[in-house]
């Protein structure tokens, strides 16, 4: 029997032994079929989808890659449905961007009419036209005011060209890609901005996940498949952008020590060792998560092993941030993959319970404990309060290929799985998946923060589509204080999940602005305030509250959330401040704000 068969069976075997685990916690789905009145009333919050009633009829569609590819083209080409919401005409109405992953598609701009209905007006505004063939497709976009000027701009990430647009005004974008130094060609899956030097100006990171030198549509290989399912460092490259105030970016990424390629699917920027500058945390396909450490000088040092971040190899897909035990701690969400009988790897939910010798936070795995590992074979996800009562929720998109109900390709995947690092690597070795669906129509995750756990409440409230679930974004759509859930679907509808709270519970949302202007960004915060971070505390039921978010422009997996911080407060609440860190490093204090209110606030001078 040669090498590589033995191989073979051993990974189906191997497969077999993760599905004989057995399947621990799983999420009690809580009773399907409520009327809204009855959802209301056990769990707080209703989700209804309203993208139809809202004008919003947008449908994903997957590439077409080169033919040596085919035989396995719903694999690869699965991976590109993205959402964005973002207020780019700056009239106070949040607005959605999203994008399609078919050569010559195009991508929709859907502004808010403030009066719950969209309109696209991408072709006029400048920003549909952008999966031209040749120039490769959309995989999801990131906005941020990158001049500084007022109006967030918009960056869209592809396998391809990568493609920046300048906001002029909130009317219009002017395509500033060719002059603004992005690399040529990049096959990214997610970026984010930060500004990793706290000089007022918000630099770009993109991750690749294929190689840079592979145009998927023109292939002189086959060997463009991950090495291992576990160890594979054959991915794309990471790109730090700093951006030098005169609208173009210069590559800094070997000066600050940033060499992973991985498989990366998800990024995230925050603040999470405490030094004021914001670190880059990594979920990466067929490996370990990674952490970059920001060392205030310029550089970062990978530290996940040390932190407890990514200390097994996985497949991750997704990476946001939450305070899930209102401790004023961020942890960490990376998704992966569960599926009984095949593959359990469980999410991941590191929480930080200290610090380590040097100084780092201590992450430990809570995950199984809060009952939020066992989700699907996971993509985005994303913490908010749906319920205003206090506590971060987790919403979950789950499902990969939705195909044949009455075949499974699991068995074949077995069977590459086990392989040499030639046999996987190379994409002739695949088999042909034939219309057989893999981890396919899967229910979405509601997860409810109960306090000390979660409970699944999807179906009750609402949830019971089964498309194949990607990006996950959040955003109070009609300024009522509650938060709306979008969702991206491979292939499928733009979903938009109008929220309706119960009666009684209060919220406060901030909205902030960095003292930046053009020409003057020295010691001062970036427009957007990205990197900032509010530390919320309240009195609720006798007992003091505190929570912490962040701003980030860029998380999840293909998707951004409004920039916009929502707390909910519960019943009977009493707000007592909101202590704000700036990126520049100032602290302002903003005693007792007002309940029911979207607090508008921009950076204090020196």
């Amino acid at each position: 029997m040669s090498q590589p068969v033995k191989q073979a069976i051993l990974g189906v075997f191997l497969l077999g032994l993760f599905g004989a685990v057995v399947y621990l916690n799983r999420d009690a789905r809580a009773e399907g079929g409520l009327d809204p009145a009855e959802a209301l009333k056990r769990y707080g919050f209703h989700l209804a989808d309203t993208a139809a009633e809202r004008g919003i009829d947008f449908q994903h569609e997957s590439p077409t890659l080169d033919a040596q590819l085919a035989h396995i083209m719903p694999i690869v080409a699965g991976m590109g449905a993205g959402v964005s919401v973002v207020d780019f005409d700056n009239d106070g109405h949040l607005d959605l961007y999203v994008v399609t992953g078919k050569e010559g598609g195009l991508n929709r701009l859907y502004r808010n009419r403030g009066d719950g209905s969209f309109v696209d007006v991408a072709a006029a505004a400048g920003v549909a036209d952008v999966n031209r063939p040749g120039t490769g497709v959309s995989m999801g976009s990131v906005w941020a005011d990158y001049d500084n000027d007022g109006f967030p701009d918009l960056l869209v990430y592809k396998w391809g060209k990568p493609e920046l647009f300048r906001n002029v005004g909130g009317t219009r974008f002017e395509r500033v890609t060719d002059r603004a130094g992005l690399p040529a060609w990049l096959n990214a899956n997610s970026a984010c901005w930060l500004d990793f030097d706290r000089d007022g100006r918000l630099d770009l990171f993109i991750a690749g996940y294929w190689r840079d030198d592979f145009d998927l549509w023109h292939l002189a290989t086959t060997e463009v498949m991950p090495e291992s399912f576990e160890y594979a460092t054959n991915g794309g490259k990471k790109y730090l952008l700093r951006n030098r105030g005169d609208g173009t970016f210069e590559d800094v990424t070997a000066k600050a020590g940033i060499t992973s390629t991985r498989w990366t699917l998800g990024v995230v920027a925050a603040d999470l060792c405490g030094t004021g500058y914001p670190d880059i945390v990594l979920a990466n396909d067929y490996g370990v998560s990674e952490f970059y450490a920001n060392k205030g000088n310029g550089t970062f040092e990978e530290v996940g092993a040390k932190a407890g971040v990514g200390v097994a190899p996985k497949s991750g897909m997704n990476a946001n941030l939450g305070d899930v035990h209102n401790q004023g701690r961020l942890a960490i969400y990376v998704s992966n993959i569960s599926e009984p009988g095949n593959l359990v790897q469980g999410n991941n939910l590191w929480v930080p319970t200290g610090r380590t010798a040097d100084g780092l936070p201590r992450y430990v795995n809570q995950a199984d404990a809060l009952n939020v590992a066992r989700g699907g074979w996971s993509w985005g996800a994303r913490f908010g309060d749906l319920n205003n009562d206090g506590r971060l929720d987790l919403f979950l998109a789950n499902g990969y290929i939705s195909a044949d109900r009455a075949r499974s390709y699991w068995f074949d995947y077995g069977k590459i799985a086990g392989g040499l690092k030639g046999l996987i690597r190379d994409a002739r070795f695949w088999p042909p998946i034939a219309g057989q669906s893999l981890s396919g129509f899967q229910p979405k995750c509601v997860w409810l923060n109960k306090g000390g756990g979660f409970v699944d409440v999807a179906a009750a409230v609402g949830v019971t589509d089964t498309h194949d679930g990607r990006g996950v974004a959040l955003g109070d759509l009609s300024n009522r204080g509650v938060l709306d859930v979008v969702v991206a679907n491979q292939g499928g509808p733009l979903l938009v999940y109008s929220n309706t709270v119960a009666p009684g519970r209060d919220w406060v949302q901030f909205r902030l602005t960095g003292g930046a202007r053009p020409g003057r960004e020295a010691g001062w915060s970036n427009r957007d305030a990205v990197g900032a971070e509010v530390r919320l505390t309240w009195r609720a039921g006798g007992q003091t509250v505190e929570q912490v978010q962040a701003v980030t422009a860029g998380d999840g997996y293909a998707s951004q959330t409004m920039f916009r911080l929502h707390f909910g407060l519960g019943a009977d609440t009493a707000v007592e401040k909101a202590v704000i860190r700036w990126p520049s490093g100032r602290t302002q204090t903003v005693p007792a704000p007002r309940p029911g209110v979207l607090h508008s606030i921009e950076e204090p001078g020196p």
